[in-house]
């Protein structure tokens, strides 16, 4: 069981597993030799010519060491064999990856991909270091030890030649149902890891919501289901195992008693019922090791499926293009996450250059769609979209990421020192740089004591407030320096003073950049140039906030009845 695809993916590994076979097969020629010397050392006593009984112990322990030389140099290019295959496995995962761009989750879960990357990777290592060198050595030893035995008793080795097919026709028979049994595995394994990554980013919230309980008896079903089907994996390995013993020790019982009637008759001496007794076994002690390996490369096929299925994700072409302006332009973009909604419906939209423009509307009506869209995010839009004359399609992605930086209200902080979270944006950044855009992000708090910056974070800034994380994720922004700035919802979940601190900076960030603010919270937009409010994935209305209230339009009720709620809260409070 050779899968092409597979090998293919490690031309640089197949000499490991070559010499994985040869160091296999040498061994064999040694340890039959072992068996020739100690049925000759029998012979030896049986027949009283003791003078030779040394020269057998010696050639007895030097055989054995050779044995064990080899033996443990089978194991290094076994080790080298897993290591190389693990890098390039992970390599060409990787490469993939970054071809594929921040818009791979378009086409690939990343719970998905951590899991053939970790898991299915472990899986393929053992169907490269282990399953494929003992699948040729099968091949190699029962005709090696066939030539050693035909000339001692050739109904005997004929027997044994005959039967040691009987381990891989058995293989044969349960393969299509392993494969299909593997697969419904791999399918159950990998659903239970996307539920089980969705549930721990999402425990906070299933807590305030007492949804845990409900959440964790889905969670129980779905590991039920998998218990369930590794249950039927193990079942059938250990079924197809007593198999492969029977037929093993069977036939090698079944040629000692031929050996033994042949010995009785007369048609074989002490040297060659001793090799016959020690070699049988041998015939299928190979065969058996790969059937007990079979099952695990039925996994690693099952997982190499899906690595496959990763690496043949088709890729964005090649891109040259840099960006020579930063006024952006969108006519007639269209967009649709799935077949059966399309969240933009022929957005027309100019953004010009070193300008502040804002974009809102109620939620779900495609605001953070576009950022995505800008960004590179979201790729397989419909329409034109430029930055000055140049096709955002036709752009390098380095180039477009270091032109645009989107914030937004979960964007993620790092376990670490600031100076690290800092460094992200800027690597060659200055002490004094990095202590400038924190005081510009009104983040002085931060910045007491000796050595400011090596204040350690836990992951995800747990250890500071939802404002003073939001305003350190600014302070990375500006330090990055980017042309185009998006801002997408970057003051939700937050305190009113902290909000209050990042539209300032955003305020003045206009005068410098091109500012694009996504905001549900209308008041934030007063100061922009252009704002265009949203609707069901098309543009409404646009203009200025006084254009807009003059029109007494959507964008004017919406603004109208924040301000009554946020008046109607402070007369609560007084």
């Amino acid at each position: 069981m050779i899968d092409k695809r597979l090998t293919g993916l490690i031309a640089d590994s197949k000499r490991y597993v070559y010499l994985t076979i040869f160091l296999n097969w040498l061994s064999l020629l040694f340890h039959i030799f072992f068996v020739y010397t100690l049925a000759s050392a029998v012979r030896v006593l049986f027949t009283g010519e003791r003078e030779h009984l040394t020269l057998f112990l010696v050639a007895t322990v030097l055989n054995l060491l050779a044995k064990f030389l080899t033996m443990r140099l089978v194991a290094l290019t076994g080790h080298k064999a897993s290591y190389q295959v693990k890098m390039e496995l992970r390599d060409k995962l990787f490469t993939k990856l970054t071809k594929l761009g921040v818009s791979y989750r378009e086409k690939f879960s990343t719970s998905e991909l951590l899991q053939i990357s970790m898991e299915g990777v472990e899986q393929l290592e053992i169907y490269f270091a282990q399953y494929l060198p003992q699948l040729f050595y099968s091949m190699l030893a029962p005709v090696t030890l066939f030539v050693a035995l035909v000339g001692v008793s050739w109904p005997v080795a004929v027997f044994l030649l005959i039967c040691a097919p009987l381990i891989p026709f058995s293989i044969a028979m349960v393969q299509k149902f392993a494969k299909k049994l593997l697969g419904k595995y791999w399918g159950a394994y990998t659903n239970l890891g996307d539920h089980f990554l969705e549930n721990i980013n999402g425990l906070t919230t299933l807590k305030i919501y007492g949804a845990d309980q409900r959440k964790s008896d889905e969670m129980d079903r779905d590991a039920e289901h998998f218990r369930k089907i590794t249950m039927k994996v193990l079942s059938m390995q250990l079924n197809s195992i007593i198999i492969m013993d029977i037929i093993a020790f069977g036939g090698a019982a079944v040629a000692m008693m031929i050996a033994l009637f042949q010995f009785r008759s007369g048609h074989v001496d002490v040297i060659g019922l001793v090799a016959i007794i020690f070699l049988a076994a041998e015939f299928f002690l190979p065969l058996r090791s790969l059937g007990s390996l079979f099952h695990v490369a039925m996994n690693g096929i099952a997982a190499g499926g899906k690595i496959f299925h990763f690496l043949s994700l088709e890729e964005p072409e090649e891109k040259t293009g840099t960006i020579e302006s930063t006024a952006i332009t969108m006519s007639a973009v269209k967009f649709s996450y799935t077949s059966e909604k399309e969240v933009l419906r022929g957005i027309n939209m100019y953004l010009p250059e070193n300008s502040f423009s804002a974009i809102s509307g109620a939620s779900g009506c495609g605001k953070s769609t576009i950022s995505g869209i800008i960004s590179g995010r979201n790729k397989l839009y419909e329409g034109s979209v430029t930055f000055g004359e140049r096709e955002l399609a036709d752009v390098r992605e380095e180039d477009l990421l270091k032109h645009v930086t989107v914030v937004g209200h979960n964007d993620y902080i790092f376990a670490g020192t600031i100076r690290e979270n800092l460094l992200f944006a800027a690597p060659e950044a200055t002490t004094e740089e990095m202590i400038a855009v924190m005081r510009r992000a009104e983040l002085d708090e931060l910045l007491q004591g000796d050595a400011p910056l090596e204040r350690v974070l836990t992951e995800n800034a747990a250890n500071l407030s939802g404002g003073q994380k939001q305003r350190l994720v600014l302070a990375r922004a500006i330090l990055k320096n980017s042309p185009v700035y998006i801002f997408d919802e970057a003051t939700s979940n937050i305190d009113a003073e902290s909000e209050n601190k990042i539209m300032k900076v955003i305020y003045e960030m206009k005068k410098k950049h091109t500012v694009i603010l996504i905001s549900h919270r209308l008041h934030n937009l007063i100061p922009a140039d252009n704002i265009y409010f949203m609707e069901g994935g098309i543009i409404v209305e646009e203009g200025s906030h006084d254009k807009l209230l003059e029109k007494d339009g959507a964008y004017a009720r919406m603004y109208h009845e924040q301000m009554n709620l946020e008046r109607y809260g402070m007369e609560g409070i007084q």
